[in-house]
């Protein structure tokens, strides 16, 4: 199996002010096609440093990805690095010059002086497009290494390599085809599902997983001659109702698609996470035909105005308690005349816990046609956490009463 290495540029990579994102996502891809991942390499803007570890990854794998470094200032040091490297000169490719001049053209701009440094490139650099951006990428061949140069915006990165580099790496390679079927789930941890799949393994089949939060996905990697199906109807057997798709979107799609067809409708009350229930249903085109409206709740008085909530169930058993959030779905579906209400209130931390009812405490209700459904969950994780796992939680109890799984 062949192997690759990445290499990330940027100080703010290197500082940690900026996450490196494109070094994951490009391992990841390239694994799924048959290639090997070799190493991660960070370094910043210093023209010595690239050029070390660019002639040390071209030394010792065959494929090298280098994201980053392609703009048009002083501190992109890529293509001088890549000459130096590699004992070539730097010269104006005119190919890379017009692409970067019809970039401009495009968005009816004037390409401003500094940006012909972009098309500066080795002189023996093959140019390849970049649709999105203003800075080509380029390939070079290096005895019997490969390597391509990609900007290290993630949108033109991930185009790029999927237009370009999948493709002649498939080739250059003989990788056989294999496809990939994706099982998203919801409610389990990894190791579960990784404990569930135990003995799964066969010719043909390398199975892989990834926490997604708040998904879990199962992927198979598949051989051409396999029947997914088959396949994808054991991993069901095995973990059951925490699938929520095969080879889908995200949830709120999935759940959309359920309301669709069904010809129904929801709207939200949404005490701690605060708007981002409806923000995920709304994030998915054509969500106007189901989602209705929703409430920010975080007061007890908001609680009472928007959705009705009496003030002495409040006061009986608290903002963050089965009957409030009871009260909550049951109001606003009242209030927005929806098929369904689904609510949420709880302590997102870090601060509001007690001992009866510490930080991570949720409670989730849905109120529908044949009366209402309430979840306690307890989520032992920081803010952040707790959030996006309310939001999974409530959108997957939704999910679960429309399928009919109670």
């Amino acid at each position: 199996m062949p192997r690759f290495d990445v290499i990330s540029q940027g100080e703010e990579l290197l500082s940690g002010s900026t996450v490196d994102t494109n070094a994951g996502w490009v391992c990841h891809e390239l694994a799924q096609i048959g290639l090997e991942p070799g190493r991660v390499t960070v370094v910043g803007d210093v023209l010595d440093d690239i050029r070390d570890v660019l002639g040390e990854s071209a030394a010792r794998v065959p494929v090298v990805i280098c994201t980053g470094g392609l703009g048009p200032t002083s501190d992109d040091l890529t293509s001088e690095a890549a000459a130096a490297a590699f004992g070539q000169a730097l010269a104006t490719n005119a190919e890379a010059l017009a692409q970067v001049e019809e970039r401009y053209r495009a968005r009816k701009r004037e390409m401003p002086p500094a940006n012909r440094k972009q098309a500066v490139l080795p002189t023996e650099a093959t140019v390849l497009e970049n649709r999105l951006g203003t800075a080509p990428g380029f390939r070079m061949e290096i005895g019997g290494a490969v390597l391509y140069f990609l900007p290290g915006v993630p949108y033109e990165m991930k185009a790029m390599v999927m237009e370009h580099v999948i493709p002649e790496l498939r080739a250059r390679f003989a990788l056989p085809p294999r496809r990939t079927v994706v099982i998203r789930c919801m409610g389990i941890a990894e190791s579960v599902a990784a404990q569930k799949m135990e003995g799964f393994e066969r010719a043909g089949v390398i199975v892989g997983y990834r926490a997604h939060m708040p998904e879990v996905h199962v992927k198979l990697h598949l051989a051409p001659e396999l029947d997914g199906a088959a396949l994808v109807l054991e991993v069901r057997e095995r973990l059951g109702n925490v699938i929520f798709g095969v080879d889908c979107g995200p949830l709120a799609e999935v759940v959309g698609q359920h309301l669709r067809a069904r010809g129904e409708t929801i709207a939200t009350a949404e005490s701690c996470t605060a708007g981002r229930i409806a923000a995920a249903l709304g994030a998915i085109p054509g969500a106007s035909d189901y989602l209705l409206g929703g409430a920010v709740v975080y007061s007890n008085a908001e609680k009472v105005r928007q959705c009705g909530v009496d003030p002495d169930l409040i006061a009986a058993h608290g903002a963050v308690s089965e009957p409030v959030a009871r009260a909550l779905a049951e109001g606003i579906r009242a209030q927005v005349g929806t098929t369904w209400g689904l609510a949420v209130t709880g302590i997102a931390g870090p601060s509001g816990g007690s001992p009866d009812k510490p930080v991570g405490t949720v409670h989730l209700a849905l109120a529908g046609p044949s009366g209402t459904t309430h979840r306690k969950i307890s989520l032992p994780f920081e803010r952040e956490r707790v959030l996006t796992f309310t939001v999974g939680a409530a959108l997957d109890l939704l999910r679960r009463t429309l399928e009919g799984d109670t």
